[in-house]
């Protein structure tokens, strides 16, 4: 009983402070991060001894031994129905260390989590593969959870969503959700996916795309009239193309960029930046399959597809991330520090920043 005491008087610390993650880590005191910073909420580090009977506590005596055996592994847990949190578990030189991420009980909105109007268009699609992109806590999870909840609240179609483990929790509206967690409910990414052409879906999530395998099966659901929205750990619409590309052997280059050119409907690459308020918001570069970018990838013209981008901001609502900061710092939401922190070109923000003063 004192072990699940401590545990959520963490996890209660952590909402109440508006954090996002807790750690934590044998041989180091417990933290949380706040709007992008560690911060340390104990003085003394934690013993090894103690991180184990979180471990224990929380996965049972069965997914324990699972995780002593694989050194990781992901999983959830819940305070009440309001607080929920994602978990990995992973070992590292002092012992175990446990990462927790609070996951909102609401689904946040568009216009709460700041995100460009043009990206609700998404949701109206019909068929195709949306990709939604960035670094670990760049909010990719929460974007996507943006778009099933306006699929859900605006169209009647079966959503099912392959998540390990399940994230944020849908209430249907005129949609039906088929939630379906790795390890509890299938076996398997793949065994799942599999499974979902027999189970008369039109919207499929995949939590993550981690393999060739799930990236051929996305891409299949893709070409079959369905959409599929997942996340890639990659940074900008290009990088995201070239690694999908070089996901498959060399001599399906060719063949997979065609493919992909056809089926691509969306890139939301996104950075989260802290602004003037300390509050932390989202710079998003824009991609969307018009038939010019169409075009480019087929022809592996990727070098211009940045410029594609920025020109078709006013017809299509695609943006660089450039022009997502240069929104964000006219708007007075960001400094010139932070604009220049994370322009993928400081040399030429630092020529508009010169033009403007």
């Amino acid at each position: 009983m004192e072990t699940k005491k401590q545990l959520e008087e963490f996890l209660a610390y952590l909402v109440d402070h508006n954090g996002s993650d807790l750690h934590l880590k044998a041989g180091s005191p417990a933290h949380i991060r706040v709007n992008g910073e560690l911060l340390p909420i104990q003085r003394h580090p934690l013993p090894d001894s103690k991180v184990h009977a979180f471990a224990r506590h929380i996965l049972g005596p069965t997914l324990y031994g699972k995780l002593q055996k694989q050194k990781e592994y992901d999983a959830s847990y819940s305070l009440d129905d309001t607080r929920r949190f994602r978990i990995n578990f992973f070992y590292q030189i002092n012992g175990l260390s446990i990462a927790f991420r609070l996951i909102p009980a609401q689904v946040p909105g568009f216009e709460e989590l700041h995100l460009p109007v043009s990206l609700k268009e998404f949701a109206d699609l019909e068929k195709g593969l949306i990709l939604v992109t960035g670094p670990t806590g760049s909010g990719k999870s929460t974007t996507v959870a943006a778009i099933i909840d306006r699929i859900n609240r605006h169209h009647r179609k079966h959503i099912i969503t392959i998540e390990d483990p399940v994230e944020f929790i849908f209430r249907e509206d005129k949609s039906i959700i088929s939630q379906r967690a790795v390890h509890d409910n299938t076996f398997s990414f793949e065994n799942a996916l599999t499974a979902a052409f027999r189970e008369d879906f039109d919207v499929l999530l995949l939590g993550e795309i981690r393999s060739l395998e799930t990236m051929r099966t996305a891409l299949h659901a893709a070409n079959t009239g369905h959409l599929v929205i997942s996340t890639l750990h990659t940074q900008g619409a290009i990088e995201t193309i070239n690694r999908i590309i070089n996901m498959y052997p060399a001599h399906e280059h060719d063949q997979v960029r065609l493919t992909l050119a056809q089926l691509l409907k969306g890139v939301i690459s996104q950075t989260l930046v802290v602004g003037r308020s300390q509050q932390r918001l989202p710079a998003v570069e824009i991609l969307k399959g018009t038939p010019r970018i169409t075009e480019m990838i087929m022809n592996d013209r990727d070098s211009e597809i940045l410029e594609a981008l920025s020109g078709g901001t006013r017809t299509y609502g695609t943006q660089t991330l450039d022009q997502a900061l240069i929104g964000l710092f006219e708007s007075g939401a960001i400094d010139a520090e932070t604009l220049l922190a994370h322009a993928r070109n400081p040399s030429d923000m630092q020529l508009y920043l010169d033009g403007i003063r």
